[in-house]
């Protein structure tokens, strides 16, 4: 089931960046890095072949360097989702024909040619994939170099926005530019999203109730601490739990019906490693 989860999730993500690419950026040129943008301006220069076309070529140099540089185990899902990717791009773009953006309105397919690959690149990295492009390219410079992946995947985004605005005029540059900066944003804030938990820390003298609810309702466990309360020097109980968004509401809910006395704090976290969550066996 967890495997059929991980493909059906991985070619979601792919699917909705293949969108984005196909009906939000290459109608607008808007190459603001990736294979992508690669492939965006090589259509532009050799208009006898369309971007998905040659997103099959970037994409197969990459891998084959990728193989040569990191070795197939360090490649893993990343062959299929560059593969897959050049796939849907020249599906969607065989059964969707634009000769011209969607609308006219070039701020807002800029959202949409951000959102979507973010969105599906968030997908991807959150199942512990790679949408792969550029990435390999990246890989091997911090394999081989001292430079950071992020540094490196900023240095060749950044030459492909600089491309992009000697073909296709400043306009589109500095959306091409706007577009990098929207793209590391978004995608970082959608997979903390994806990954949001709440960490619900209860101060009690009536534990167990609320310990039972945790367990028996939400179907969760907590940790458990005795503590004195001080100004009161009354003996107090400390349940700790990780809960999701909607359990963490439940569990308000039932604290303030049965315990109106109960001192609650909830924080946020996306970074949640252990059983029953992200990283556990």
């Amino acid at each position: 089931m967890k495997k059929i989860k991980f493909f059906v999730v991985l070619n979601l993500g792919l699917f909705l960046t293949a969108i984005g690419i196909a009906i939000f950026k290459t109608p607008n040129h808007f190459a603001f890095g990736g294979t992508s943008g690669i492939s965006i301006i090589l259509a532009t220069l050799f208009p006898r072949f369309n971007v998905g076309s040659f997103m099959w070529l970037v994409n197969g140099i990459l891998v084959v360097l990728g193989l040569i540089f990191l070795g197939r185990k360090t490649m893993g899902w990343t062959i299929y989702s560059s593969f897959a990717l050049s796939f849907y791009v020249s599906l969607i773009e065989k059964v969707i024909v634009l000769s011209a953006p969607l609308t006219n309105d070039t701020f807002l397919e800029l959202w949409f040619a951000v959102i979507l690959p973010a969105v599906g690149s968030a997908l991807v990295f959150n199942v512990g994939a790679s949408t792969g492009g550029t990435d390999i390219v990246a890989m091997i410079l911090h394999k081989y170099t001292s430079l950071e992946i992020g540094k490196a995947l900023m240095v060749s985004d950044s030459i492909i926005v600089l491309i992009a605005a000697y073909l296709f005029g400043p306009a589109t540059g500095l959306y091409c530019i706007l577009g990098l900066i929207l793209k590391g944003t978004l995608v970082d804030s959608v997979i903390e999203s994806f990954n949001l938990r709440k960490v619900c820390t209860v101060v009690t003298s009536k534990p167990d109730p609320i310990k039972n609810y945790i367990i028996e309702v939400l179907h969760r466990s907590a940790t458990v601490e005795q503590a004195t309360g001080a100004y009161t020097d009354e003996e107090k109980t400390i349940l700790i739990t990780v809960l999701t968004k909607r359990e963490a509401m439940l569990l308000r809910n039932f604290i303030h019906q049965s315990d109106e006395k109960a001192f609650i704090t909830i924080v946020n976290s996306s970074e949640i490693i252990g059983k029953g969550f992200r990283g556990a066996v």
